[in-house]
């Protein structure tokens, strides 16, 4: 299938939709948008049993994990009950949505048979505590070529993600976007469908990050940039592949390069974000903080916050606009 043909809508699972229980157990009330998973991430540190409680105490609706130090190859030795806390709020409706991201080392298209062994096991060993955690998805950065570009190392992505994908039970395995430095790979729909349809699994997805998007080429602030990305990620791939966002506004300007997270309405996109948070297209989908917070610590209640109030702003403009035009 060519990279710009249309995919074939086969048994594909529809798009993402959250559940309509507030973490507190009760329905929500009607909104100006209806339903947002307004999600961060959050600290493990001391053990994933800790992660529910540290959600609710910033307001958090989703959550995404390290499900080790992100720092080193050594997997952590959970305990099952600290698993089993995690798992218990996900599936009480606690925390709406459960992302595990892999870690950063994992390169799928490396030339050295050790780094390629450490990052099966890697991706390996975070699919098996997606999996006990009940998450629903698992975030991975795809790796560099290294130069070598993506068409001579494609048949070993491939042939690695479908031994990671046979390993799932339960979560979608979702391709993040890349900033586009150097040989990284993920830098637009291009390249990610590339992947996604040469695996052709059903649980293969993607996740956009906004800033990777804004730094790497697309100016996600305006309407006309935003429709176009949106339009190719569903002629490429199929928008329902599409499984969650990562919200962060950039530190580095659009086209840059440059992978700079900043605070929510404090970077380059500025309240411009809220053109991405409303896009008809997006609606529904759990929206992931990675920003680096008032204390450098990552996100916390007011970025919970100032998220919410983007989301709001845009979905409230386009609902105007859209009377004008009727």
């Amino acid at each position: 299938m060519g990279d710009g043909a249309k995919r074939t809508r086969t048994d594909m699972p529809k798009p993402y939709r959250p559940s309509p229980l507030c973490p507190s157990g009760r329905r929500r009330a009607g909104t100006y948008a209806g339903l947002m998973i307004a999600g961060a991430h959050i600290s493990s540190a001391g053990g994933l049993h800790n992660v529910p409680a540290r959600a609710a105490a910033i307001g958090s609706d989703g959550v995404q994990v390290f499900i080790q130090s992100a720092r080193t190859w050594k997997p952590t030795a959970h305990k099952p009950e600290d698993l089993a806390v995690l798992r218990a709020a996900r599936e009480s409706g606690q925390v709406q949505y459960i992302a595990c991201h892999a870690i950063y080392f994992i390169n799928l298209a490396t030339d050295e048979p050790e780094l390629l062994k450490k990052s099966r096991s890697a991706l390996l060993n975070t699919i098996d505590v997606a999996n006990a955690i009940a998450a629903d998805g698992i975030v991975l950065h795809v790796g560099s070529h290294k130069g070598r570009g993506l068409e001579a190392t494609l048949p070993q992505i491939v042939r690695e993600l479908q031994t990671a994908l046979k390993r799932l039970d339960g979560p979608w395995l979702l391709l993040e976007n890349s900033a586009g430095a150097g040989g990284t790979i993920g830098r637009d729909p291009v390249e990610l469908a590339s992947i996604i349809n040469a695996v052709d699994h059903p649980r293969l997805g993607m996740c956009i990050d906004t800033c990777h998007a804004y730094v790497s080429g697309v100016d996600v602030t305006d309407h006309q940039q935003l429709d176009a990305l949106v339009t190719e990620l569903d002629t490429r791939i199929g928008i329902e592949r599409l499984r969650c966002l990562h919200v962060n506004d950039a530190a580095a300007a659009c086209g840059s390069n440059r992978d700079r997270h900043a605070n929510v309405g404090q970077g380059e996109m500025g309240k411009g974000l809220a053109v991405t948070l409303s896009h008809p297209a997006l609606a529904g989908l759990p929206m992931l903080l990675e920003t680096p917070g008032a204390e450098g610590n990552g996100p916390d209640a007011a970025e919970l916050t100032a998220l919410r109030a983007l989301h709001k702003q845009g979905v409230t403009r386009r609902a105007a606009k859209a009377r004008r035009a009727s």
